[in-house]
């Protein structure tokens, strides 16, 4: 086999490998932002409860009906940010499933070329012994010929 196939070969196996590498960075980074986009989740959630919570102490209190009116404006708006935020973890969700697959393909490809770069290597080897084996069997029968023409 010559050079220039294994070297091809090579040259694939080390893409593959810079192809896993981005593949395994761009994962690490979709779930660094859907850690952040859940943390911002939980924080909105967080805020909720407490805000109800705030406004559950004073049920006993008279409270004009502008401040009311203010206050489920307000946690409308909240209610509503939090689905927005919703969509963003359903959108962060699907980036992570993304890159997963994306880094199983580039895993693949990269097991299936080195798998093939040993065969090839072992091919190699195989014909570089088969070499030395017929050298050593010619070697030897060029000393045997010599003592049979003696006798």
């Amino acid at each position: 086999m010559s050079t220039m196939p294994r070297n091809a070969l090579l040259v694939a196996l080390e893409m593959a490998e810079r192809q896993r590498d981005a593949a395994r960075r761009g994962l690490h980074d979709a779930q660094a932002g859907a850690l952040a986009a859940q943390e911002q989740m939980a924080q909105l959630e967080t805020y909720a409860a407490e805000t109800d919570a705030r406004w559950g102490m004073r049920a006993n209190a008279c409270v004009a009906p502008e401040v009311l009116f203010h206050h489920r404006h307000f946690m409308g708006r909240l209610e509503h940010a939090m689905h927005l935020q919703a969509r963003v973890l359903a959108d962060h969700a699907q980036r992570v499933a993304g890159s997963e697959r994306a880094l199983l393909a580039a895993q693949v490809r990269l097991a299936t070329l080195k798998k093939l770069v040993a065969k090839r290597q072992r091919e190699l080897e195989q014909q570089q012994h088969r070499r030395e084996q017929k050298q050593t069997d010619e070697r030897a029968m060029l000393a045997l010929r010599p003592r049979h023409d003696e006798y």
